[in-house]
């Protein structure tokens, strides 16, 4: 696999910039992951960095410094931006209210060769990808490049919408970044959803890109070339997918979102509230991408699954993957077996990270469930008769799933709807958040209760099968005693959840729970795995993990 390799035509942008600021990007430290200069009127100039900016000189910009560079550009559009001839480079203006040019952001352009295998086969599946993330993480360079592989390398007919020339640059001649896809300019950016039917109707593409979807419109003319059987590719504004659920502009990408109002029975069934929201249709993209960094993606390869889960206040599964410098893509997340028990002693950071919820125990199952131990500790004596038949109050677990999976199996369990019946409380994770009186009844009544991780036909069939073994036998506590193994695949999926969740994508120190000191180097190797860095520190018998941010 070929590592990435990077073309911004720098020197052409820098040639266009007054001298100070020439003369001060002209060393390649300066220019090395240097993301836009900006000039302001009155101001000293500034380089931005990916962490950091630089003010530049010590003369503070003119008019005339300005129009210089105006002369040297192409003519601004509508949308206020300009470019330079056969560069992928963008400056954008800002004005006064006389429409005088008063501030320019130079944004640097690169073609990026090389990141497009982190979602190779997403796109080789000819389904509709959607991409999000924060501004200026590079959603618009992996667009250019899946354009060029498409067209290239797949041999796809491909066309891209190309509002403001963002894609393949300024002038009629587009840049070879996008290789052989053709690419259809845009005059007003308000007119983009028209560009986009007008481009299916007469050029019989079978891939369209497009960039930074953002009005209604465009979001209906996205559904009816879905519909036509073209393959979209596409960025939208957000960060993920629950920014585009609470987007009513947008939502009608992941399928649109509605109000229903439920039943009484029904209501009191799922233990909801009368009025929830629902997915209203199919999405338009069944596959989404959240660049969480310019390396670490997260993918969402069901957009209904997960916009189902995000609506009933659950969190979905996804997968992480990175690109090392290399070009190796590396799995942070999968959900594959692994056969046997696994150890993580070795100090060495290993080419492949180990997902510590796939670590498996005697079972070898996919995923550890969750059991609240002050509860199991201590079981009342209603759970240790001999009825035949469990009973299992459900909070936060579909009624549905516990239901179907009872009749599937012919098993001798009984739903019930008080806690003061039940023998156990099946729930998921914050299940019980909103339903204290529950909580407080359990604690009262000393019943068990067990957390599963999602509500998932899986997870809820592996917590009944376990919980129907320890109805049977007459030693639930031996049953249900953790084991010092278990604790291990714990601690590690606490640690690997809070490094994939907060970590990595928002940048914030996170505290593990206390753990004994064999656990505590378990957690340190994983954090190393990881590349990052962890302290041990609190009294003897409080010590835990603090994991810090690249």
């Amino acid at each position: 696999m070929k590592p990435k390799q990077i073309t911004d035509d720098i020197e052409k942008l820098l040639e266009v910039l007054p001298p100070s600021v020439q003369i001060a990007l002209s060393s390649p430290p300066s220019k090395e992951d240097l993301l836009e200069v900006v000039l302001d009127l009155g101001r000293l100039p500034e380089a931005r960095y990916q962490n950091r900016t630089v003010t530049i000189g010590n003369e503070h910009l003119s008019s005339q410094d300005l129009q210089n560079v105006i002369n040297k550009l192409g003519s601004f559009g509508e949308d206020n931006r300009a470019g330079i001839e056969r560069t992928l480079h963008r400056i954008s203006a800002i004005r006064n209210r006389k429409k005088a040019v008063i501030g320019l952001t130079c944004r640097v352009g690169r073609a990026v060769f090389g990141t497009v295998e982190i979602v190779r086969d997403l796109i080789e599946s000819e389904q509709s990808l959607l991409l999000m993330g924060r501004p200026g993480i590079g959603k618009t360079t992996v667009l250019r490049e899946i354009a060029r592989v498409m067209a290239d390398e797949i041999q796809k007919r491909v066309v891209i919408i190309d509002t403001s020339n963002e894609i393949a640059g300024d002038g009629d001649i587009p840049h070879p970044a996008i290789g052989r896809a053709r690419r259809m300019q845009v005059a007003k950016p308000e007119n983009q959803h028209e560009v986009m039917i007008e481009a299916v109707e007469n050029h019989m593409p079978e891939v369209i890109v497009i960039d930074e979807i953002g009005t209604e419109l465009e979001t209906q003319a996205a559904r009816t070339i879905a519909e036509r059987g073209v393959q979209l590719i596409a960025t939208a504004h957000g960060n993920s997918i629950a920014n585009l659920i609470k987007n009513p502009t947008l939502s009608d990408l992941i399928g649109g979102i509605q109000s229903v109002t439920l039943g009484d029975d029904e209501a009191k069934r799922r233990r909801t509230q009368k009025t929830v929201l629902e997915r209203a249709a199919e999405p338009t993209f069944p596959i989404a991408v959240e660049i969480n960094s310019r390396n670490s993606w997260s993918i969402h390869k069901n957009i209904a699954t997960t916009v189902d889960l995000l609506l009933r206040g659950q969190y979905p599964s996804t997968e992480v993957r990175s690109l090392s410098n290399n070009g190796q893509v590396k799995l942070l997340n999968n959900h594959n077996h692994i056969n046997g028990p696994i150890k993580i002693t070795s100090k060495k950071l290993q080419s492949n990270i180990v997902n510590p919820c796939s670590l498996s125990t005697q079972d070898n199952s996919k995923e550890k469930q969750k059991i609240n131990e002050s509860n199991l500790n201590d079981l009342p004596e209603k759970y240790k008769d001999h009825n035949p038949f469990l009973k299992v109050l459900n909070c936060g677990v579909s009624t549905q799933i516990l239901e179907e999976i009872i009749r599937h199996h012919n098993w001798q369990v009984n739903r019930v709807e008080t806690v003061t019946e039940a023998n156990v409380i099946l729930t998921v994770k914050n299940g019980l958040s909103q339903n204290q009186n529950i909580r407080r009844e359990a604690q009262k009544s000393k019943t068990p209760i067990l957390v599963i991780k999602s509500n998932t036909l899986h997870q809820v069939e592996r917590a009944l099968k376990r919980l129907i073994k320890r109805h049977e036998s007459n030693s639930p506590q031996d049953q249900y005693s953790h084991s010092h193994k278990d604790d291990e695949v714990a601690a590690l999926e606490e640690c690997r959840l809070a490094l994939e969740k907060v970590v990595l994508p928002l940048g914030k120190p996170v505290e593990l729970l206390p753990r004994n000191m064999k656990v505590l180097h378990m957690q340190a190797d994983l954090v190393e795995r990881y590349r990052l860095r962890c302290d041990i520190f609190g009294s003897v018998n409080q010590q835990r993990l603090r994991v810090y941010p690249p």
